[in-house]
């Protein structure tokens, strides 16, 4: 996908860099998040306003939708569940700038995303239950235990590339309607797409978020 005029290409030019552009923008969503995370707390009061108030709102959705999944004990992994969603949705969002292209439309980005989720995952698993990890892979009838292993093992191979290529497809799919859309009509007619775009935005990434949640929590439970 090549876009007409992205703003930050200047920034490679100058540098005699090729990162590429999901690189690029990737850094520039961390800047974005440290930004959001400065301001938030560089004043903080009991009674918050600002972007303190909104945040604590943001913090504490993620905190519920935790306790609801994972159950207590995911809190301790709230730091890795948050740093998932805030990264998506903002990164998701921007697709909705003229000249700003989303992280989360190329697949290098999401592929790396879910990479992530399947290493924390197994390293959680074993982090729990030590070498009794493996009995999640081995099914609850031992006869069928080398049968189970095989078949549990290619459905956690497949979990990476189920949530990269539904993030990319999404978002990748939507960038595109949105230029052909801009190209066309460049002021009313991108307004309603825009709007379902914040709802795709959101959509993509409390499923990819949700994704995670569910697999952590199946490392924790114990195997039956």
């Amino acid at each position: 996908m090549t876009h007409p005029f992205l703003f930050l290409q200047w920034l490679e030019q100058q540098l005699h860099t090729h990162l590429g552009e999901h690189v690029t923008y990737t850094w520039f969503v961390m800047l974005v998040l440290f930004a959001l995370a400065f301001l938030a707390t560089r004043s903080l009061k009991t009674i918050p306003s600002g972007m303190q108030n909104f945040m604590e709102v943001v913090v504490t959705g993620v905190e519920n939708l935790i306790d609801e999944t994972m159950g207590h004990k995911g809190r301790t992994y709230f730091p890795l569940i948050a740093t998932f969603a805030l990264f998506i949705l903002v990164s998701n969002l921007i697709a909705l700038i003229p000249g700003f292209y989303p992280p989360t439309a190329n697949l290098n980005t999401n592929f790396a995303l879910a990479l992530t989720v399947f290493a924390m995952t197994h390293i959680i698993g074993f982090k729990e239950h030590g070498i009794g990890y493996l009995k999640h892979f081995m099914g609850p009838i031992l006869v069928l235990a080398p049968l189970m292993f095989i078949i549990e093992i290619i459905g956690h191979l497949a979990r990476p590339l189920s949530l990269s290529l539904r993030l990319f497809g999404n978002m990748y799919g939507h960038e595109i309607v949105l230029m052909i859309f801009f190209a066309l009509v460049p002021f009313l007619l991108p307004i309603p797409m825009m709007m379902m775009g914040v709802l795709v935005a959101l959509i993509q990434t409390f499923v990819f978020t949700l994704l995670a949640m569910i697999y952590i929590a199946g490392a924790l439970e114990e195997a039956h």
